[in-house]
Formats: structure tokens, C-alpha cells, sequence
């Protein structure tokens, strides 16, 4: 193992407890084997392109848009933050029929995007990380290439010690400023479109890799850049929305988004994710310091908490929170590795449940900042649990019916633990006084 010092996080010595990874059989769907090929032969070709904004007569009539950014450089073989996750949930789209091909002018994919600058991630991370991540992993891997000691390298495969099992290979740092452009792009699309329209297009980032684990000095838990926390920056900055609510419903705390902006008074972070998780942050103590107090809010769940839970800290924690800050835009970490098919956590969340989130989102975003909010893709990784929910969001965000019911199975759900999760809940509107 390579041990890179110079960008390892101080803290973050927990590890991911990693299930099998049901990967196999949709490793063998042509239609999946198709997409990934498409994706493998168009990686490389992004080169810095102007950011070409849809048009007017697009954002007039567009319920959702999305932008791709597949990230198919940066894989390790039987990682479980593969290149296969959006391929997989490409696929689905397209066989569910979700995507502009069927939806005509109700879906736009944003088909050029520039990649962030330097002076985009740095808005969140130490500008020395930024600056020397590119330059280390190169040097790291030249020298794997004159190295038969460390089959890793000869791979292609730098691991960043103390940041959990979080990998980089040659094509990561430009990936990884690409997913995090997509992501800006977004955000410029609905603002955009919320100055033609009182109720904006609400947007989907499907990239890797995820961020919301990056912490301002340097890669952690799988994430390299912190993407939802710069375009928080990004819609502050360009935009003039000063207020940014920030919802993050991964299975494990977001303490990158956390820590960036902890003693920020104008983004509200908010968490809910398994307690005892990797990393082990995220206690209901943890509200924020300076001017920043109380604009953080964490909630730890138990074990086997699932659909009935989240419903109820929808309705008595996220909305009343949300109503209270009053945001200009809300950016929504959006993990399905809480689904109960994931075995990377053990809550008991369902494609129902992910649904049912994206709608209450949405509609909230209506309520309070004119429909203007962006989705992150985050954890899932499950590839089937992870395609099918994020269709399923996708339906919420056009207002479609759910389908989740023809992949949910109810059978295979134990009771959720009613009264820890009272507990819990009462808990955290007590310190936040809700």
C-alpha cells in the first residue's frame, strides 16, 4: 500500500465493513456490457469545453435535468465504488424509459459541461491538496511502473492510507474535476430555468465519485472532491443564493459537507444516518460552532430503521428545518446504500422509501426557493437496489407514479425499532428546538 501523507485527513481511521457486492448479474447483461463500452470509449475524449447551458424553450418545458459524468478511469476490481454504478443506472433509465428519448422536452441531459477549476474545489478544500493530488498520484504511479514490489501500482492503483479503503488511479484527478463540473452545471441549469419558470426543474448529478466524505484537507471514504459542498459555494458566489440547505440521506454521516461548513451560519447541513457508521461522526451533539451553531443537524438512526422512520423524520425534523432557514436552494447527498438489499449498512430503506424522500424534496423546494434543488448521487451499491431507486426518484422528480412496488419485497423487512427511533427523533427536536 502507498502510503500518501501529504493528503491524508488527520483523523478517519474506521473502515467500511464491506458485504458482497451483488454485482454479478448485471455484469452479464448485454445491455449493461453496452453501456459500459459506450462509456469506456467516450471517457478519455471530455476535454475543456465551454458549459453550453440548455435553451430557453428547454428550461421552459424540462421537469428534470440531468448530467452524466461516469468517472470509467477510476476503478478498482472489486471495489465497491465501481465504474459499473452508473452504467447500471444509465441502463435502467433507458429501459424504464425515463430519459429524453421517451420523455421528449420533460428531460434534458446537459451534454457539455466544463470541468471545476482549481479555484472551484478550493473553495471547499486546502488549496495544497488540490494543487499536489494530481502531481503525487502521477509520480506514485511512474514510479509503479519501474516497481515489480507493489502489484498495486503495476495496476494502476494508488491507495490514500487513513482515508478509508479510498483509491486513485491515473485518470482520477481529471475525473473527479469533471463529476464535480457536472454538478455546477446543474445548478446553473435550475437557477437559470428559475428565472423563466415559478417552479424550476429540479436536477440530478449521476456521478462519481461520491464526496460528501472529502473533508477540507484531502480525500476520505471513498471521495476524492467535495461536490455537493462546492456547488453550495458555487451557488452562493455566482449565483447570490446566500441560503443553501443541504440534505444528505446517505447511510453514513456526510462529515466532509459537515466539517466545511460547520461554522457557517448561511448553509444548513443536514444528516440522517445509521448510528455507529463509518465514520463514527455525526452525534446529535454536533450542531455546529461559532456563528454556525445550530445550522448543523445530525441524527443518528438506529439499526433496521426503514420506510416508517424516514416518513416521520421527514415530516418532524427536515420540513420544520427547513421552513425555519428559509433557503434559496436546497442540494440534496443522495446515498442508496440504505436500502435494505445494500449490505454495506443495515438500515431497512426501499426503493418506496427513496421515492417517497425525492417527492417530499421536491415539493419542498416548491414551497420555499422557487423548485430550485440539485441531487448528488452519493453511496449504493447494490447495483440493482441502487438502478431501480434512483429510477424511482427520477419518476418522483416528474411527478410519475412510483413503481416500487414491482421491485420492493415486504417479506423480507423485520420491524423497525419503534421506540429508539421515538427516542431519537424526540431527541434531536429537543436540541433543536423543534
Amino acid at each position: 500500500m502507498l502510503h500518501l501523507r501529504n493528503l491524508l485527513p488527520h483523523s478517519g481511521k474506521a473502515l467500511f465493513l464491506l458485504g458482497h457486492h451483488h454485482v454479478n448479474n448485471w455484469k452479464s447483461s448485454f445491455q449493461l456490457e453496452k453501456t459500459i463500452r459506450f462509456f469506456n470509449n467516450n471517457h478519455k475524449r471530455h476535454k475543456k469545453i465551454q458549459s453550453s447551458l440548455p435553451s430557453i424553450d428547454q428550461l421552459t418545458n424540462a421537469r428534470l435535468i440531468y448530467s452524466v459524468a461516469p468517472s470509467m478511469g477510476h476503478n478498482q476490481e472489486d471495489h465497491p465504488e465501481s465504474h459499473f454504478r452508473i452504467p447500471s443506472i444509465v441502463n435502467a433509465l433507458g429501459e424504464m424509459k425515463l430519459t429524453p428519448k421517451f420523455r421528449g422536452s420533460e428531460v434534458v441531459k446537459l451534454q457539455h459541461f466544463e470541468p471545476a477549476s482549481t479555484d472551484h474545489i478550493a473553495s471547499v478544500h486546502a488549496r495544497d491538496y488540490v494543487s499536489e493530488l494530481e502531481k503525487v498520484i502521477d509520480q506514485a504511479l511512474e514510479k509503479g511502473r519501474h516497481s515489480k514490489k507493489n502489484k498495486d501500482l503495476e495496476k494502476g492503483l494508488v491507495f490514500i492510507e487513513g482515508s478509508g479503503p479510498t483509491y486513485a488511479t491515473s485518470t482520477t484527478f481529471q475525473e473527479s474535476i469533471v463529476a464535480a463540473g457536472a454538478g455546477l452545471a446543474l445548478v446553473d441549469s435550475v437557477v437559470a430555468a428559475s428565472k423563466i419558470n415559478k417552479d424550476s426543474p429540479t436536477g440530478f448529478a449521476l456521478i462519481r465519485p461520491p464526496g460528501h466524505h472529502a473533508i477540507p484537507q484531502g480525500a476520505m471514504g471513498f471521495c476524492i472532491f467535495a461536490n455537493v459542498a462546492i456547488a453550495a459555494r458555487h451557488a452562493q458566489r455566482v449565483h447570490g443564493l446566500k441560503r443553501v440547505f443541504i440534505i444528505d440521506f446517505d447511510v453514513h454521516h456526510g462529515n466532509g459537507t459537515n466539517d466545511a461548513f460547520y461554522d457557517d451560519p448561511d448553509v444548513f447541513f443536514l444528516s440522517f444516518h445509521q448510528d455507529g457508521s463509518y465514520p463514527g461522526t455525526g452525534k446529535f451533539d454536533e450542531v455546529g460552532t461559532g456563528d454556525g451553531e445550530g445550522t448543523t443537524l445530525n441524527l443518528p438512526l438506529p439499526e433496521g430503521s426503514g420506510d416508517t422512520t424516514i416518513r416521520t423524520v421527514f415530516d418532524e425534523v427536515i420540513v420544520p428545518c427547513a421552513q425555519r432557514f428559509k433557503p434559496d436552494i436546497i442540494l440534496v447527498s443522495a446515498g442508496y446504500d440504505g436500502h435494505v438489499l445494500d449490505d454495506i449498512a443495515s438500515l431497512q430503506l426501499t426503493t418506496g422509501t427513496y421515492y417517497t424522500l425525492a417527492s417530499g424534496i421536491k415539493q419542498l423546494a416548491k414551497d420555499l426557493c422557487g423548485g430550485r434543488c440539485v441531487f448528488f448521487l452519493e453511496g449504493g451499491y447494490n447495483l440493482k437496489s441502487l438502478s431501480y431507486s434512483v429510477a424511482d426518484t427520477f419518476r418522483a422528480l416528474l411527478g410519475d407514479k412510483s413503481l416500487a412496488s414491482e421491485f420492493d419485497n415486504p417479506n423480507i423487512l423485520n420491524e423497525e425499532p419503534t421506540k429508539k427511533v421515538k427516542q431519537a427523533i424526540q431527541r434531536i427536536k429537543c436540541i433543536h428546538s423543534l
